[in-house]
């Protein structure tokens, strides 16, 4: 089953069945000629068991996917319709043209870079003192002595 969801002003207009249909918000903002897409929305329908049949098998044809049967407590049949809602394009008012911004003045002289005092002020390994090595150990890495 395809998912493809209608795109309508209202929820009766998506349950017609010669209205377009979009998978994803891109294609659905294609479609939507002189409509900008305020989302994908989920409405609620509880129906009379006939209706509800009627509704389905007629829907069934098309396998858009956007049509799911479910029961309220009472057992009573419920339908969530999910559709692409549009919307009409704001129009553009004729508002006071906005102020030019001010051109940032030229960048001042750069000033000195003190990163280094601040975090490399004293090394940052300390030195190793060597240690004497015991006159006990023997060296065995020096080469032999020649006599």
């Amino acid at each position: 089953m395809s998912h493809a969801f209608p795109l309508a002003a209202s929820v009766e207009d998506a349950l017609k069945l010669d209205v377009r249909a979009a998978r994803t918000r891109a294609e659905a903002e294609n479609l939507a000629e002189g409509h900008a897409i305020a989302g994908l929305v989920t409405d609620w329908l509880t129906l009379e068991p006939q209706a509800l049949a009627d509704l389905l098998a007629a829907n069934f044809v098309t396998a858009r996917g956007h049509l799911q049967r479910y029961e309220d407590e009472a057992g009573h049949p419920v339908v969530a319709i999910t559709w692409w809602k549009l919307a009409p394009v704001q129009k553009a008012s004729k508002a006071k043209p906005a102020k030019p911004k001010a051109e940032p003045a030229a960048d001042p002289a750069p000033t000195e870079d003190h990163t280094d005092d601040l975090y490399f002020r004293s090394g940052r390994t300390k030195t190793r003192s060597k240690k004497a090595a015991d006159p006990n150990q023997m060296n065995l890495f020096d080469p032999p002595d020649k006599n």
